[in-house]
């Protein structure tokens, strides 16, 4: 932890506090973000959904980044920074209390409405934080200072699957497909009406802990910063701005590895645990592959430790990137390869498929990812930083459109399957699916080594 305490050393109150701050918003980040993945397959139950259909959770939620990253710009622009947080969490409470009379009527489209209300407020929390942690030090640890906020990040995304099926989903065993099936049309009604409404109270509780947290944030010691205090930029319209910022090679492949990274990231994270219902992963409870999503949290939790302790001291961000893509490409091909039948003894916990834990080690090849990206895109942007931070936000519209994907290709494998009468369990869509991730860590791979160095079009 050696690089946290140079970051208190160094940058005392200056750092330390916005970085008390910000680490409190990152585990929102990390909380509300990844109680998609066991939404998914409770949402597929709730609302009798096909595979596909069930991944538009994560659709509805990521592409309010791309929509709303250039309008939460010009917010930021207008209320400064400190305001822009705050209002970002104000508009993620609106969303959450949303899941009131969703839940109520059970209806798909709005539940897909409040995520993206609470994406929305998300986004405009992303465009004011991640500028924000580049800038307050010295621009060759921010790397190490993001790795510190992401294991807030994750650790949040380690609890809320397990807090969710503990307060909600506790009694999934109730719901099985199986279960279902066999009741006539109007007990089917009324036991997925109460399996929905399971929504509505921790939703309201946690919208109103993100209200408090606005209201503090709002009169908190953070200070506001300027990305352009020579007013270099900030006189020129949105098209000037955008149009000024492409001419930098190493932020738009810099957008474009964000944008493969964020599909993988929520990809290994959002569709484990339906991979792992499939495979059979319920546990005593008939709920493990609820939980499912934590495993993964927990390997970027312990990447983001080793980026604390080795970046910049021993690894650099660009090896660390490097490393990261390498890693996912022989993972995923080991996970498309590998039969589904090998199982994995583990104490104190079912056994699992060897393929499941090797979609969790995905969290270990995505940890350091957002951490290196980040600092290596905005270098030498100048008081372009804060549109080039807008346009790295919409790059999350990865996590909207990858797993959609994977979704009707693991559906269009499964039918192919069913129609020719071959196992699910033998080497399902779900699985093959995962050959998607290719592109993704090898467009990692070429901005690590190569694409980040580039500043000039015409040169490379």
């Amino acid at each position: 932890m050696t690089q946290v305490k140079s970051l208190v050393e160094k940058g005392q109150n200056k750092t330390l506090i916005p970085m008390v701050i910000l680490t409190v918003l990152f585990f929102i980040f990390g909380f509300v973000t990844w109680l998609n993945g066991p939404l998914i397959p409770f949402f597929k139950l709730a609302c009798e959904l096909t595979e596909s259909q069930s991944y538009f959770v994560t659709f509805a939620f990521y592409i309010a980044y791309f929509v709303m990253a250039i309008p939460s710009s010009w917010v930021i622009e207008k209320v400064g920074y400190k305001n822009g947080l705050s209002l970002g969490l104000v508009v993620i409470a609106f969303g959450a209390f949303m899941f009131y009379p969703a839940a109520g009527v059970r209806t798909y489209i709005l539940f897909l409405l409040a995520l993206f209300v609470m994406g929305t407020g998300l986004a405009i929390l992303q465009t004011a934080a991640n500028p924000y942690v580049v800038v307050i030090g010295p621009r060759e640890s921010a790397a190490a200072r993001i790795s510190v906020l992401g294991i807030a990040n994750k650790l949040a995304g380690f609890l809320a699957p397990l807090a969710l099926t503990a307060l909600v989903l506790s009694n999934m065993s109730d719901y099985t497909a199986d279960k279902i099936a066999l009741m006539d049309s109007a007990t089917k009604n009324e036991a997925l009406n109460a399996l929905a409404l399971q929504l509505q109270s921790p939703y309201i509780y946690m919208g109103l802990v993100i209200l408090a947290l606005a209201v503090f944030l709002k009169f908190s010691p953070l200070p506001e910063i300027n990305l352009d205090e020579d007013g270099h930029v900030e006189h020129l319209n949105l098209f000037k701005q955008i149009k000024g910022v492409l001419k930098h090679p190493q932020l738009v492949l810099g957008v474009i590895t964000l944008l493969m990274y964020v599909a993988a990231e929520v990809l290994a994270g959002d569709s484990i645990g339906g991979f792992g219902k499939q495979l059979g992963v319920y546990g005593k409870n008939g709920d493990f592959y609820l939980k499912l999503t934590s495993f993964t949290m927990t390997f970027m939790v312990i990447g983001y430790v080793l980026g604390i302790v080795l970046i910049p001291k021993y690894v650099s961000q660009v090896l660390a990137l490097k490393f990261s893509g390498i890693l996912g490409i022989l993972l995923t091909l080991l996970i498309v390869a590998l039969p589904s039948t090998i199982m994995v003894p583990l104490p104190a916990l079912p056994q699992l498929p060897l393929v499941i834990i090797l979609v969790a080690l995905l969290g270990l090849a995505n940890a350091l990812c957002w951490p290196a990206i980040w600092p290596m895109a905005l270098e030498e942007l100048g008081g372009y930083t804060k549109i080039g931070g807008a346009l790295l936000i919409m790059a999350i519209i990865g996590g909207a459109i990858l797993p959609l994907i994977y979704g009707a290709l693991a559906d269009a494998i499964n039918m192919s399957n069913a129609a020719e009468g071959i196992s699910e369990t033998a080497k399902s869509g779900n699985q093959i699916a995962y050959l998607i991730l290719l592109p993704a860590y090898a467009m990692i791979s070429f901005y690590a080594f190569k694409g980040y160095a580039y500043r000039s079009w015409s040169k490379n």
